[in-house]
Order: C-alpha cells, then sequence, then structure tokens
C-alpha cells in the first residue's frame, strides 16, 4: 500500500500513518472497497492504481467513481478487468454550475463487454446523460439493483425482464413515455420507482409483480391504471399523485397490504366507495362532487377530430373563440370575435410536392404541409397557430420560420419558436388573419431594415462584422432590404477544393423590394478570410465574387470595385443587390472554383437502406437516410426487420426526386398513386423521413424456389435550381442509378388467392365502408388488405375495437387457418361498423397503432384517390357548390 500511494503521490492528501506510510487504505483502499467519488481526479487515481497494482485492484469488490471526472471514458475500458466487481456506482451530480444546480454527468454509453462482470449485484448510474439503457445491462446475471434515475431515457428494451433477479430499480426523473411488456418477467422485484416521467400507459404485465411492496408511479401523464394492479397481493404503499387520473379501479381495495394509497393532485371527480372509505387513502387536490365542466363553443367537435382524423378533418368555429388540437399534433387559438358567425374549418396534412413547394437556397423543409379551409377568408382578429416541426440540424445558421402560400407565391410569417423541456418537441407559433397553406422552413438568419432617404446602417446578426452601409441619398423612397450570411468554414473550403491556399470569407445574400437601383454606391463590409491580416495580404490573391440569384454563374468584379482595407475588413461599393463572395486564393479562374463549392454547400450524403419484416419478408422498407443518421436508424429497426447494409454514400438536393424500382422477379402494385412508370416516387427532405413501406410479389413459381431479386434507386427530375454544370453531369444512365440493393422472397406455401379452398365457407357482402366524401373501401380492398395482414392480425383486431372473447373465438373456430382467421375478423369488424361514416379512419387508425404503417399507407392513399375521383365527377357534372369570395385561394 506504500509503494501505491507514494507512486499517486497521495501523501499529503490521504494523510501519514505513524510510520510515514499514507493512509490510504483507510481513505481510497479499504480491503476490497475502492471510494474515489469523492475526489475531483478520481478516475486519474484509478487509472494509476490499474497500472501499477492490477493484482490487488482487479480483487476490489466495491467501486465508486464520479461520471462528472473527464477521465470517465479512459477507465470505463478497464471495467470487464475487475470480475470480482459486486458494487458500482457511476454517479454525476458531484459536481454545480454557476447557478448551484448539480451538473449530470458524461456518461452516455457503457462498453459492450461490460455485461462480463457476472458477479455485480448493485448498479447506480443516476445523474447521467443516458437515452437509452445501454444494451449489456439485461445480460448482468446477478444485478439485484439498478438505479438510472435523472438521465434522459425514453423507454426501456423490449428484453428488460431478462434482469429476473432484479429486487429494486428506480428510473425516476427521465422521459419514459411507455414500458415493454416484459417488465412482468421481473418476478423478484420488490420497489419500483418510475416517478416524473412521461408515461401515458401501463402494460397490463405490470400486474404480473407480485413480490412488488412499493410502487411510485407519481408525477407522470396517467389517464388511468390497468385493473391487473389488483393482483399485486404484496403491495404496500402505491404514489399516484400528480397524474391525469379520472378513474382508479375499485378493485385496489382488495389488496390485502396495502397501507397507503396516493391519489392526490389528479383529476377524479368520483372514487368508488370501496377506496373511499379506506383509512389510508389520500385524495387532496382533486375535483371530488363536481360536474364536468361545460366545453367551450366548438371544442365538442374538437374532440371527435382527435379520436377520428387521420390526416384531414374539419372542426367549428363560433364568435366566443376556442383552442383546437389536432391528433398531429397542430393547435389553434381562435379569440373571441375572430369569427363573427359559425364557421366549418377543414385541414389536411399534405406530403410537401417540389412541383409548387419552393424551397430557397439553403432551406430545410421541417414539416409537412398543413391545408386550412376555406381559402382567403378574412378573420377579424388574429389566429394563433402552433405547428410541430423537427428540429434543425444547424440552429446556429438558420432560423425556423412558418411559411404560407398566397395563392401566387410563398411568403415568411413572423414566427415564435418554442422547445419543450420534457418532450424535446419543437413548436413554431404564428399569427394569421385568413387561411391557406403553412409548412416550417428553416431558413438563413435573416436581417432586415427599411432605407430612408436619410440613410441607414444594416449588419448581420450571425455575423456582425459584416455591415452594409447606406448613405444619405441612397433612394428617394424608403425601400426594404434583407441581408442573409452563410457562414462557410475553412475546413470546408479545403475538403471541397482540395487546395489547402483556397480560403473564402463567408457568403453575403443582399435583397431589396425594388426593382431600381440606388441612387448612390452601398458599402459593404465583409470580414477577409481566415489566416488574412491587412498585415499579410496579399492583393493579387484576393478576389470580389458577385453571383446571380440562383448561384449558377459567380464573376469575378475585383477589378470594378474600389476595395479599401483595414487590418481585418475589406469594403467596397455596389449599386445593385445579389451573392457577394471574397476569396484568397492563387487560382486564376476562381468563378469556376467558387460555383463547385456553392453546389456542394447544398448537397446532403445519403445512404440507401432496403429492408424486409423478420415476421413478413413480403413487407419491404425503402428508407433514404442522411449519413449521419444511418446507424442510429438501423439500431431502432433492427428487432423487426432484416436486410442487407447500406448502400454507398450519395449527394442528393433537399427537395429532389428519386424512384425505387424493383428488379429481377419481384413487382409492386402498380395502381398506387406514387407509383410513376412502374417505380416508386420519393421526394428527399434531409429532415423528414423517405421512407415507404410497401408490399411487394413474383410472378416467379415460389412453391419450389425463393425469388432472388433486387431494388435499385433512380434520380428522377433534375429540379431547376441546380447548376446547369450540375445538371449537364446528371444525365445519362451512369448518372441516373444511384444504388442497388438485393431483397429476397423465401420459398412460400401456396396462397390463399392460388388455391380457392381456404375462402370455402364464406359469404362476403357488397361492402362500401366510409363515405363519398372522406372515400370508399370496397370489398375487394378489404380482400387485398387481407393478404397483408399475416400473423398481426390479432393486434389490429384488438386495436379495431374487437374484443378478447371475440378474437378468441374466431381463432378457434378458424384454427390452424391464418387466412380465414384474418377475413373472419376484418369481415366481421366492416360488417359491424358498415354503417359508420369514420370506419375507415377507425382501420387506418388500428393499423397504425399495431405497427403496420405499410398497409395504412396504401390504405390512405386508396381513400385519397376515391376523394379525388369523387371531387372530379361532381366538378364534372356540375354540381359543385359555386365558390364564394371566402373561399377562392
Amino acid at each position: 500500500m506504500q509503494k501505491m500511494a507514494e507512486l499517486l503521490g497521495l501523501r499529503d492528501e490521504c494523510g501519514e500513518g505513524t510510520s510515514g506510510a499514507p493512509a490510504l487504505a483507510g481513505s481510497c483502499l479499504a480491503d476490497n472497497r475502492l471510494n474515489l467519488d469523492v475526489y475531483p481526479d478520481g478516475c486519474r487515481r484509478f487509472l494509476e492504481l490499474f497500472k501499477e497494482q492490477e493484482g490487488e485492484l482487479v480483487q476490489v469488490e466495491f467501486l465508486r467513481l464520479s461520471s462528472n471526472d473527464c477521465l470517465l471514458d479512459i477507465a470505463l475500458g478497464n471495467f470487464p478487468h475487475l470480475k470480482n466487481l459486486k458494487s458500482l456506482v457511476l454517479k454525476g451530480g458531484h459536481v454545480r454550475d454557476k447557478f448551484g444546480s448539480y451538473q449530470h454527468g458524461s456518461l452516455t454509453s457503457l462498453p459492450p463487454d461490460f455485461g462480463n462482470l457476472r458477479c455485480l449485484t448493485h448498479l447506480d448510474l443516476s445523474f447521467n446523460r443516458l437515452s437509452t439503457l445501454p444494451s449489456c445491462i439485461v445480460h448482468l446475471p446477478r444485478l439485484r439493483v439498478l438505479l438510472v434515475s435523472h438521465n434522459s431515457l425514453v423507454t426501456l428494451p423490449e428484453d428488460f425482464g431478462c434482469l429476473s433477479k432484479l429486487t429494486f430499480f428506480s428510473a425516476m426523473k427521465n422521459q419514459l413515455k411507455d414500458l415493454p411488456q416484459s417488465i412482468g418477467e421481473l418476478s423478484m422485484l420488490q420497489d419500483l420507482d418510475l416517478s416524473e416521467n412521461a408515461l401515458e400507459l401501463l402494460p397490463e404485465e405490470v400486474g404480473n409483480l407480485h413480490n412488488c411492496t412499493e410502487l411510485d408511479l407519481s408525477g407522470n401523464r396517467l389517464l388511468s391504471i390497468p385493473d391487473s394492479l389488483a393482483n399485486l397481493k404484496s403491495l404496500r404503499r402505491l404514489h399516484l399523485h400528480s397524474n391525469l387520473l379520472v378513474t382508479v379501479p375499485a378493485s385496489l381495495a382488495s389488496l390485502p397490504n396495502l397501507s397507503r394509497l396516493d391519489l392526490q393532485n389528479n383529476h377524479l371527480r368520483a372514487i368508488p366507495a370501496e377506496i373511499q372509505a379506506l383509512p389510508f387513502v389520500h385524495v387532496r387536490g382533486n375535483p371530488l362532487g363536481e360536474t364536468e365542466p361545460f366545453p367551450q363553443a366548438g371544442l365538442k367537435s374538437l374532440h371527435n377530430v382527435i379520436n377520428s382524423c387521420i390526416s384531414s378533418g374539419s372542426f367549428t368555429v363560433t364568435s366566443e373563440g376556442c383552442r383546437v388540437v389536432l391528433a398531429c399534433g397542430i393547435h389553434f387559438y381562435f379569440p373571441p370575435g375572430a369569427a363573427s358567425a359559425p364557421l366549418r374549418i377543414h385541414f389536411r396534412s399534405l406530403t410537401p410536392d417540389p412541383q409548387w413547394v419552393k424551397l430557397r437556397h439553403h432551406d430545410v423543409l421541417l414539416s409537412r404541409v398543413l391545408e386550412l379551409q376555406p381559402h382567403g377568408i378574412q378573420f377579424q382578429q388574429e389566429v394563433q397557430i402552433w405547428m410541430p416541426f423537427i428540429s434543425p440540424q444547424t440552429p446556429h445558421k438558420h432560423e425556423v420560420v412558418v411559411r404560407t402560400f398566397s395563392g401566387r407565391s410563398w411568403n415568411d410569417l413572423k414566427t415564435r419558436v418554442k422547445q419543450d423541456r420534457r418532450s424535446k418537441e419543437c413548436v413554431a407559433r404564428c399569427c394569421v388573419l385568413h387561411f391557406s397553406w403553412f409548412l416550417v422552413v428553416s431558413r438563413l438568419v435573416q436581417n432586415e431594415c427599411k432605407v430612408p432617404a436619410e440613410g441607414t446602417l444594416l449588419f448581420s446578426s450571425v455575423d456582425p462584422n459584416i455591415k452594409v452601409i447606406f448613405p444619405p441619398g441612397v433612394t428617394k423612397e424608403p425601400r426594404s432590404v434583407k441581408l442573409q450570411v452563410l457562414p462557410v468554414s475553412a475546413e470546408e473550403i479545403q475538403e471541397i477544393t482540395a487546395h489547402a491556399e483556397c480560403r473564402a470569407s463567408p457568403l453575403l445574400y443582399l435583397s431589396q423590394d425594388s426593382t431600381v437601383d440606388f441612387l448612390k454606391p452601398v458599402r459593404i463590409q465583409l470580414p477577409l478570410p481566415p489566416g488574412v491580416t491587412g498585415l499579410n495580404l496579399d492583393r493579387s490573391r484576393l478576389h470580389i465574387l458577385h453571383g446571380d440569384l440562383e448561384g449558377q454563374t459567380w464573376n469575378d468584379i475585383t477589378s470594378e470595385v474600389v476595395l479599401e482595407f483595414t487590418h481585418l475588413y475589406a469594403v467596397f461599393e455596389v449599386t445593385h443587390f445579389s451573392w457577394y463572395w471574397l476569396w484568397y486564393t492563387t487560382k486564376t479562374y476562381i468563378g469556376g472554383i467558387a460555383k463547385k463549392v456553392y453546389e456542394r454547400l447544398r448537397l446532403y450524403q445519403v445512404n440507401f437502406i432496403a429492408l424486409q419484416r423478420k415476421r413478413d419478408p413480403e413487407q419491404v422498407l425503402l428508407q433514404c437516410v442522411p449519413k449521419h443518421k444511418v446507424d442510429p436508424v438501423l439500431k431502432k429497426l433492427q428487432d423487426r426487420y432484416r436486410g442487407p447494409e447500406p448502400s454507398d454514400m450519395v449527394e442528393m438536393f433537399e427537395g429532389e426526386q428519386f424512384f425505387a424500382a424493383f428488379e429481377r422477379g419481384i413487382r409492386i402494385d402498380m395502381d398506387r398513386p406514387d407509383c410513376v412508370d412502374g417505380r416508386l416516387s420519393f421526394i428527399f427532405y434531409s429532415h423528414l423521413k423517405n421512407m415507404k413501406e410497401i408490399y411487394v410479389t413474383s410472378p416467379v413459381d415460389r412453391k419450389g424456389q425463393a425469388v432472388k431479386g433486387q431494388v435499385s434507386f433512380y434520380r428522377g427530375a433534375v429540379p431547376d435550381s441546380i447548376p446547369e454544370d450540375a445538371s449537364r453531369r446528371r444525365k445519362g444512365p451512369d448518372s441516373i442509378w444511384l444504388a442497388t440493393l438485393p431483397i429476397k422472397l423465401p420459398q412460400l406455401k401456396p396462397r390463399w388467392d392460388e388455391n380457392p379452398s381456404p375462402l370455402y365457407g364464406f359469404s362476403f357482402p357488397a361492402l362500401n365502408l366510409g363515405n363519398a366524401e372522406t372515400g370508399y373501401l370496397t370489398q375487394a380492398n378489404l380482400l387485398s388488405i387481407a393478404r397483408r395482414v399475416g400473423a398481426d392480425w390479432q393486434s389490429i383486431g384488438l386495436n379495431l375495437g374487437l374484443t378478447y372473447q371475440q378474437i378468441e373465438r374466431i381463432g378457434y373456430n378458424n384454427r390452424e387457418d391464418l387466412n380465414k382467421q384474418i377475413l373472419d375478423m376484418l369481415f366481421s369488424w366492416a360488417q359491424q361498423n358498415s354503417e359508420d361514416p369514420d370506419c375507415v379512419s377507425k382501420l387506418i387508425t388500428a393499423l397504425k397503432e399495431s405497427g403496420r404503417q405499410d398497409i395504412a399507407d396504401e390504405v390512405e392513399a386508396i381513400v385519397e384517390l376515391g376523394r379525388q375521383k369523387y371531387s372530379e365527377s361532381i366538378r364534372r357534372l356540375g354540381l359543385e357548390q359555386e365558390s364564394s369570395t371566402e373561399d377562392s385561394a
């Protein structure tokens, strides 16, 4: 021990013994315990101990380290050698920030071989930055105590139930939205703390925790709790306060050992008499005995919208005003008096079409398109709209705005952005006096001002060193000027040009609302490129470039302007606005290089993936994924899908069209609305899910062999805004093809459409589900759906509202025949709901909730196609109501 202390230099810190040896055993390493979390450099001490005394250190059974330590990642690499470790504490919270709050540790994951710690029984990872529970934890066979409180967990792994020895689990202060069904397999669990999360629903399997004595579910979003909690006969304390409970099962009163039931601060208006009579029930903060408040005007129809709408619907607004929340997360606020008379509002969520959704250079689309009708109607007061969007990847360069279509052009609205601290969801808010089409985009930060005759100064908020100076007399009439800046790093320039001497300033874009040039020159100040100053400047290498509005032509105007220099800036004068760029290079023809760099700055590096469902290989998922998202996407899908490695990297523009073609014996439904000449059409948007899940078939006889086919990706129409030389490169067969990935359909048994015997005994009535305005589903459509359901039929049936008893009866009556089970379930539901005008929406919802987004997408496409045909027939027959001024775009 003395040698170890000398090596660590801990004499003074650990204290001297009577013989001059440091008391390391008492303060750091005592027998088989090593407590280093009390030292700010505990990980350094651990690494030095491991280096010099590995033989003694591997015998340690109890270890504590601070996860606020900067050397934690290095120390983690040595943990698998601690084979005798029984207790490990890697907590954060040992450091406070300037506001006095505890700082979370840096731990985001654990090494894969962490699961080799077979003796570990206690693990504390609290106050860290875990977003997912490391998979290696579920492979610790003796783990009895697990603490992961104060992290950022959204879900628990599906195989969490493998921790069969677990007796205590705390995940308080996370962001858990649901629990895996396997949690019911934790038969030895005694204490479960899931307080202060975002749980909305509990699985029935929680009722299998028969040894649980304390269950804390407080501070969540629970509307109800399952009846299965009445099976927890060992339960003594149940904490349910601060939820959204509107009911509790009376069966909780039968729990024999319950000594505390906390129901405070919920939405309970009535409590079962059996529970209310218990002396240990706490109910303060509930509206007991109060009647349900009458909803505000317009909210009655709102509930129907929330429960039934998929991508379209309607609601009514009166002069009293109301708040409306759609199922897709969009919010409205109609203040009193906004509508002078009752008004029916129609909404649709649309997939963006680049033919009419025109993005500007460096714009990024962050949402689907929201259409609100009647178009053009004038409200008496501003209506507020909250639109959820995907957080952009480059917030420091861009700003988020809501963009609306006026009937002629797209215009940006004044927008406020808010991010929910718990859910991390982002919402953009705008105020409007009329309804049209709306979407959320991320654009280059825009600064603007009104230029009067007296002149003014405009500078960039992205880079305050960039200034535009308007002298007196520059204009007769005030005009609006806008300024945008695109920062370009030296690394980006060098990577694209492959020339270490090339440097460039930020890219400046100026525009105005007048077509007349300024009466006097406008002075522009740009910072010199990185590494260049007025002292070391070689003027022959400095170039001022002027680009056209599309960035396709870059002209060197250095000889046409008067350049002035300071130590850090270049100043020049112009009379008209466009792109301006300052370059420093030994190259002579700099215009071509600038065009290449500008083009590359707009490109995204992407990979294609093609995966097949493990349970049903005929369901194929295709997706175009930005390069940095490939690994997280594959990790999320790996439990349900399998397939080849992603394609090689290719480059695409925001809003560019591409196609997927199934080849070599694999086909798809050619009648799909998104199918063009036998190919699936996609539009690439970097922040949206460029994903489709489709059902594939094969003309090849698969009774005797598998089909080894492929899917190939091809470029579509070249966007108008692509530079001319880039467009030229993308012509011809070599540039149209992007990637090819293999698809294999295994050998299958005969299907029912090949063998009529499974349909024997079924009589299918003529069906038209839905209504003319929202679209019909026919008997043929249902048969097509049935062929694709597969083993998910029970889940779909339950989500459609069939009871467990009905599902069991269908399964028993058609045992050993999956095809009949599916048909019986689907047509039984259809006959029961044939008069329900919302039954098609309910079917789509059930398919999505059952994880069959592929079928849901196709049903929506069928319904949308039917709706369009209906509208066209009405218009063709002249039966459509005449458009009023309120309905004109």
